[in-house]
């Protein structure tokens, strides 16, 4: 297996993102690093009720414990939104996962709602009890991820939430070998973020590239090397 660079670099622009103001840098950052898989977070306020609301600023960071991360932003006043008003020390969420037939509901819930104003109660999202947190999950997503957070990271206007994965509930038409563990990740159709505003895609669209490990990256360097010589 031979990997070449192209022949000629392609031109480039550089931004420092020193000399940009949030809203710039949001356009790029947002326009590069996609796609984003979105987590739709179910909370609970202090009154009881259940807040809902999507991040696509959202990423799985380790399986050893399985950790996820998202950043739950402000308004524009600078008050937290209630998903982060909710998410106190030790606070649980859930994160339910999008599939196709759920990205209107979705984007809905994503309307600045005033503070206190359960969004599954307003747009008629059903719930389902959770098994290891006291927070429902979204009854209709594919895969859901019962959490407790476990360290809250602020740096400027930026907040990073990170939780521990305690459970997952799973469609079960997505279970390739429950035994196993082995997931259709295919069957969840699951839907991810594009840039910045309003464009998602869809995952059904993939490929596959075997890894190799070091001894067989050698013996295919010595069958090319081989090959090459012959002719």
């Amino acid at each position: 297996m031979t990997v070449s660079p192209t022949c000629e670099p392609p031109h480039v622009r550089h931004f420092d993102f020193a000399a940009l103001g949030a809203a710039e840098r949001y356009k790029l950052v947002t326009g590069v690093v996609v796609p984003r898989p979105i987590a739709w977070v179910t909370t609970l306020g202090r009154d009881g009720h259940v807040n809902l609301a999507p991040f696509s600023f959202f990423g799985l960071m380790g399986s050893d414990p399985a950790v996820v991360a998202f950043g739950p932003g402000d308004r524009p006043d600078g008050t937290p939104k209630d998903t982060a008003l909710n998410l106190a020390a030790g606070a649980e969420f859930t994160v339910n996962l999008v599939s196709a037939d759920l990205a209107l509901l979705m984007n809905a819930t994503a309307i600045d709602f005033p503070h206190g104003m359960a969004e599954p109660q307003t747009l008629g999202v059903a719930l389902a009890p959770g098994v290891r947190v006291r927070v429902p999950r979204v009854a209709a997503s594919p895969a859901s991820l019962e959490c407790r957070e476990v360290q809250t990271v602020r740096i400027g206007r930026t907040r990073v939430v990170l939780g521990e994965v305690l459970g997952l509930t799973l469609r079960e038409d997505a279970l390739l070998d429950e035994a196993r563990c082995h997931v259709n990740t295919a069957a969840l159709d699951l839907v991810g973020r594009m840039g910045g505003r309003g464009t998602y895609t869809f995952t059904r669209d993939t490929f596959t590239i075997d890894r190799v490990n070091y001894a067989q990256w050698q013996a295919q360097q010595t069958q090319e090397g081989s090959d090459e010589h012959e002719r």
